[in-house]
């Protein structure tokens, strides 16, 4: 880079949604300038940041540049920007026209997505719109060959080595002169803008490349390819990056050439670069759409880091970012974190990436007080109106709390409110919506316990902080303990508006004993583009087996990228001694979707280390093991050029030499009272200066406060670091009468636990049902095995393990020790069917039993007549597998492997002579089951920590609250929903029914209590046991009806046993929904379950009926076993049509990638569609099914189990029923064969499964 020039400035910027922050480093002076400006004014000027660097420039010349005139640049050495301007055209849906270019089968392949709702309880299932307009599907076809496949691409012309050295075999050229008019219709439409993904192109680009030449010689003004950005396999990830790219780079470009436009022609020879979503650097010609979705916020984790890392502290950094309607949180520890696929607004995003958690909590949250609980967002008050104290009638939010406990100050708050614009913020407006509020909340605590003191007006906002503030810690214990951290050990780097108000009881709340706080902090996303230096990435797929040849290929082909890295730097300017380089390889064991990017080792000698060493070190470290005996795979070879600038250093402070001034003295509200608390400019304090808390330093427009037992020091370089004293008092709050505050507090916390352990399920497992599909859920149960916080993951989960719980409480007794683990999927202990295999670990605190934590995880494999385990006809328990009733799988801390094993090879199969089949996958479930046991172990260190930090009583005393919590607000839901139903009448009384394919009726007599707020679902009248696999065991219905009743409450309640207290159920044993322990119930979870949620929902008149059904599709031989299931569609509702092709109600679990299912198994997908007009008609539509048609390409064993292939789903109040399932097999001599809901078929090589998936329920008569 060129010396730098004495008397020219440079600019760091950031463009915010509401602010844009301006730094500035001017020739002379020891102190960097800072602005802040309006966003978006356009009273006063076109674009924030050239008016922020204009102003500057007025001031450092003294000389007017009007805003009519180009700005000039001889007194500009460089500018460094980072915007929001992509973030908002995707949140706000408003980027550039655009069409998606797909291959022929697979035009809904991004609105499928990988089928899952955003949300569960969601009826609605409201997802993001599609970025894309049209679709044009592309008449061509790559296959993968596989390993087993005899061929030779020097012989064979249609074959050919793929860039990651998989042999690709061209099925069908791609036709460009059919291509070309589908094309020119897109022109004709006005869209200008496309992104091509073509399967397997990652491998095979040519394909894409051709169609991009295409559309450029027609007038396409900008065309994204999938394999260009992220050349990696996954097509549904690649494919909606190219799209994000498309919809935002001539958006980016537009703003780009118009912020450009605005200096004058000197400009040529200006440095000017961008900041990119990886924390690197990029010059205009460089930066695209998708890298720059976290430019801002990158931003600030480049300034946090090169700022306070290594210079202010030793420790590894948590940087928490506030700011209005949400709060950034990330890890620094040395390097950046990276990720290499994030989803934001909807979209999957696969590019390098910062690792940068968002949760919806900021100054804007809304504050409520519902159902006895404090709730804190996550809807927020936005910019306008904003706080009721900004005075324009807004809501009251967490900025309203600060200000009436003095955190805020409005003397130091710029005065810009009212309808001139020049008032304060509004105090007493503030007051009077907490005191009204406080009648409210002050009511229901005498209405709980009339001996109860009222609360004070600042004991409420107190209280709705410390809730602010625990839902903030969540995502930081998860960012850090997700990946074996103990966040303790952290220290806390705070920035942002709001940030340093929160920031000493964040860092209490999380054990931390260090704050640091930037001097710069409410501008640190702008100074951090100072520090930030350019990055040049490139990356390629390579696929091998991890050995001695496949690393002298990587080596070459690190070779090649490194020289193309280096090539793009020096043209911008760079010599090659401030280039630095660094090269990854993409690791996973085999048989295991956890690829992990291993950057490369250094031994001391400076010699090149072994990828695997690290890998495996990696590995060990995030998940807790290794995998003996287990391949290792290369996927993707990166490399990541740096051109360093080191442009801005840190300026040292003189030692203090006089007194610290005090700049007043202001009441502020800690703990259980007001503090005369001094208040001190942070420009008046000096190096060495020491402030005991309580304290107020007025950084800026930013408050930091310092609470009691914390010090601040001003650092060496001017900045605040906060030293907490450590307090090991046990936490004193309320037992017998729960305390609003802290019954939030502990939802959070309990919820956190169960969050917590499913992580370490998803991380631990090595299956792709689980740590893929997440088909698992988490759990902990009091002393009594009651639920006391369930993590949603799969609805047919919720409520149901409680009762596995409660048969092994009944079995063992006091035979548990401390120690035990115990295991159990028999559906008579509690289970729902076999492959769902429950691990409970009892917890103990000083010998006394306390608590139970418990993971469920369906395993792909558990033995039984067909490879999957989920046999089409099975009759009896004992066809479908292992079942297990009561086991203890690890003894006194010793895992008892023999005895497992010997129970999932041999199942028992007392009523037949057969040998039943055990698992054909051991090592399979044993390692899956050591993560099971691995994600109990960390629930149980979460509540060890809560019960060391509240005390047992305490802990046990809030387990019961809450679910008191949940059960008031489902007694709630139910008065609501019995005075829609009927007004007048005490009972409310519903009778509903829906039959099962084979004529077994599900009868249903639903009595609502409105005055009690109590339900009774008696299922009198519901069909004897079947002959046949789809009983369903108690727990599962126990499971459908809290999921329903979840759904209806419509409010984030925790999921708990207080949600069936209200709740009475009657089913008739013998009955199919309560079988005998012999009866066969594999398809009683994932059918049955579908009926009777739709029985429930349709007699609470909620929704039409969605799909019904899981739609199951096994297939396998003795080698390998795959299972899945297939979404359709949902049912409409009073106000919103259904949603297509998605899974509905009790199950979520994803779909594998179409590019990794025909990489891993023997099949070609030839479609995965919606099936057009499948939902039924109405004044809102029912969603449409899916289509799913596979070819075998070698023999294997294929069973369906499905349901709505007779019956419809049904419509309500006149809609139309929606279609019909239906399930074929195409065969060249029989040609299109009908297999009907339930069958077992051996295929043969050439032949193709088609399943057409149901439709949902139309609503309301057209």
């Amino acid at each position: 880079m060129a010396g730098v020039d004495g008397g020219k400035l440079k600019f760091c910027i950031d463009r915010g949604g509401t602010f844009t922050d301006v730094y500035a480093e001017i020739p002379g002076k020891s102190e960097g300038r800072v602005m802040k400006l309006l966003s978006v004014d356009p009273m006063n000027y076109d674009d924030a940041p050239v008016e922020g660097i204009r102003r500057i420039l007025e001031e450092f010349t003294g000389e007017k540049i009007p805003r009519s005139s180009k700005v000039p640049t001889d007194k500009i050495e460089w500018i460094r920007m980072g915007t929001t301007v992509a973030t908002n055209a995707l949140l706000e849906r408003k980027g550039e026209r655009i069409a998606l270019c797909v291959t022929r089968g697979f035009r809904d392949l991004l609105q499928i997505g990988n089928q899952a709702r955003p949300n569960i309880f969601d009826l609605t299932v409201s997802k993001p719109s599609n970025l894309y307009e049209d679709v044009v599907e592309v008449d061509e076809r790559v296959e993968l060959v596989l390993d087993d496949e005899k061929v030779n691409s020097e012989s064979c012309p249609s074959i050919f080595r793929g860039v990651s050295g998989e042999l690709v075999k061209i099925v069908k050229p791609l036709n460009e002169e059919s291509l070309k008019p589908l094309l020119k219709g897109l022109l004709e439409k006005g869209v200008t803008c496309l992104a091509v993904v073509l399967m397997h192109s990652y491998t095979y680009p040519q394909h894409e490349i051709i169609v991009k030449n295409l559309a450029t010689s027609l007038g396409f003004k900008h065309v994204s390819l999938s394999s260009a950005l992220t050349p990696m396999v996954r097509a549904v990830p690649r494919g909606f990056t190219a799209c994000v790219d498309a919809y935002l780079t001539p958006v980016i470009k537009e703003y780009l050439s118009g912020f450009i436009s605005k200096f004058d022609d000197g400009l040529g020879k200006l440095n000017i670069l961008f900041m990119q979503s990886d924390g690197g650097l990029a010059p205009e010609s460089r930066f695209s759409g998708h890298k720059a979705v976290l430019s801002g916020p990158a931003g600030g984790v480049v300034g946090y880091s090169q700022t306070l890392s290594g210079v202010e502290t030793e420790k590894p950094l948590i940087g928490f970012d506030m700011g209005g309607t949400s709060t950034d949180v990330s890890r620094y520890a040395g390097s950046y974190e990276q990720v290499i696929e994030t989803q934001i607004a909807g979209a999957i995003i696969q590019a390098p990436q910062l690792e940068i958690n968002t949760v919806a909590a900021g100054g804007g949250s809304k504050l409520k007080f519902q159902f006895g609980a404090f709730k804190v967002g996550p809807e927020s008050v936005g910019a306008h109106p904003g706080p009721v104290c900004y005075r324009k009638g807004g809501e009251l939010a967490v900025t309203d709390a600060n200000l009436v406990l003095g955190y805020v100050i409005p003397d130091y708050f710029p005065s810009i409110f009212g309808p001139s614009e020049d008032q304060p913020l509004d105090i007493d407006a503030t007051r009077e919506e907490f005191e009204k509020l406080a009648k409210q909340i002050n009511l229901y605590r005498k209405n709980q316990d009339p001996a109860s003191k009222d609360m004070t007006v600042e004991e409420i906002a107190q209280g709705f902080v410390d809730v602010a503030n625990e839902t903030m810690c969540r995502p930081i214990r998860q960012l850090t303990e997700m990946k074996g951290h103990e966040t303790r050990n952290h220290a806390l780097g705070c920035f942002g508006g709001a940030g340093p108000q929160h920031a000493c009881a964040i860092a209490r709340s999380l054990g931390m004993k260090e704050v640091l706080i930037h001097k710069f902090c409410g501008i640190l996303s702008a100074y951090g583009m100072g520090m930030a230096d350019v990055v040049e990435d490139a990356q390629e797929p390579y696929s091998a087996v991890y050995g001695p040849k496949s690393v002298l290929e990587a080596s070459s082909r690190e070779a090649t990228l490194l020289k193309q890295v280096k090539q793009k730097l020096q043209m911008q300017g760079f010599k090659d001694e401030n280039i630095t380089t660094e090269t990854y390889l993409n690791l996973r064991y085999e048989g295991t979707d956890t690829a992990i990017m291993v950057k490369s080792p250094v031994k001391e000698d400076g010699s090149r280390g072994d990828y695997a060493v690290q890998f495996v070190k990696l590995f060990q470290q995030e998940y807790g093991f290794k995998l003996q005996g287990r391949n290792i795979l290369i996927c993707d070879v990166r490399v990541r050029g740096i051109g360093v600038t080191n442009i801005l250093k840190p300026r040292a402070l003189e030692p203090a030499s006089g007194p610290i001034k005090v700049d007043g003295y202001y009441k502020v509200y800690f703990g259980k009272g007001w503090h005369d608390t001094p208040l001190f400019k942070l420009e008046d304090l000096a190096y060495g200066h020491e402030i005991p808390g309580p304290a107020v330093i007025m950084n800026g427009n930013s408050t930091v406060i310092v609470e009691p037992n914390c010090k601040a020091f001003i650092t060496k370089y001017g900045n605040i670091k906060i030293v907490l004293e450590s307090i090991h008092n046990i936490v004193e709050v309320s037992k017998e009468v729960a305390d609003v505050v802290q019954l939030s507090i502990f939802n959070h916390r309990f919820m956190g636990i169960a969050e917590q352990m499913g992580r370490t399920l998803q991380r631990t497992s090595i299956s792709t049902n689980i740590k893929e599909r997440l088909d698992f859920s988490c759990a902990l149960f009091g002393p009594d095995g009651g639920l006391v916080a369930n993590a949603p993951h799969v609805p047919v989960h919720l409520g149901a393990m409680s009762s596995t719980v409660r048969w092994q409480l009944q079995y063992w007794g006091d035979n548990l020790n401390e120690g035990d683990v115990l295991v159990t999927n028999h559906p008579c202990a509690g289970g729902s069917h076999l492959p769902d295999i429950t691990v409970i670990t009892p917890v103990f605190d000083k010998g006394k039993l306390v608590f139970f934590v418990a993971s469920r995880g369906h395993h792909a494999e558990i033995g039984g007549i067909t490879p999957g385990s989920m046999p089409p006809f099975s009759k009896s328990i004992w066809e479908e597998g292992a079942a297990i009733k009561a086991f203890k799988l690890v003894q006194k801390g010793h895992f008892q492997e023999e005895g497992i094993s010997k129970l999932l090879l041999l199942p028992s199969s007392e009523e037949s002579l057969h040998k039943i089949p055990g698992t054909r996958r051991l090592q399979d479930n044993l390692s899956d089951l050591h993560a099971q046991v691995a994600a109990n172990q960390r629930g149980i260190s979460l509540i060890k920590e809560l019960i060391e930090q509240y005390g047992l009583e305490t802990v046990q005393s809030y387990m019961n609250h809450v679910q008191d919590n949940a059960e008031a607000a489902v007694r709630e839901m139910l008065k609501s929903v019995a005075a829609k139903v009927s007004s007048n009448e005490d009972l409310v009384i519903i009778e509903e029914e829906d039959y099962m394919d084979d004529g077994s009726v599900i009868h249903l007599k639903l009595t609502i209590d409105s005055k009690k707020g109590e339900a009774f679902f008696d299922f009198s009248g519901t069909s004897p046991e079947v002959y046949g696999n789809w009983n369903a065991p108690e727990a599962v219905t126990a499971a459908a009806i809290i999921y329903c009743l979840r759904c209806l409450v419509d409010v984030d309640i925790p999921l708990n046993q207080g949600c069936l207290a209200p709740v009475k159920m009657y089913i008739p044993h013998g009955s199919f929904l309560s079988p005998g322990d012999k009866a066969a119930v594999v398809g009683g979870n994932v059918l049955t379950s579908q009926r009777v949620t739709d029985t429930i929902l349709t007699a609470f008149q909620a929704c039409a009926c969605s799909q019904g059904c899981m739609n199951n599709l096994t297939f396998g031989d003795n080698s390998f076993g795959y299972y899945e299931t297939i979404g359709g569609g949902s049912g409409a509702g009073p106000t919103w049509d259904g949603t297509s092709g998605v899974q509905c109600h009790m199950t979520n679990t994803r779909m594998t990638d179409p590019e990794i299912f025909e990489q891993r198994y023997p099949v070609i997908l030839h479609k995965f569609g919606l099936r057009e007009g499948s939902g039924g008609d109405g004044v809102h539509r029912g969603g449409d099914g899916l289509v799913r048609e596979i070819e075998f390409r070698r023999p294997v064993v294929v069973s369906i189990l499905s349901e709505r292939r007779v019956h419809s789903p049904r419509g309500l109040k006149g809609g139309k029923c929606g279609a019909r399932g239906a399930n074929y097999l195409i065969t060249k001599e029989r040609g299109k064969v009908y297999l009907g809901g339930k069958n077992t078929i051996e295929v043969h090589p050439g032949e193709i499964l088609q399943i057409l998936t149901p439709g949902g329920g139309g609503w309301g008569l057209v």
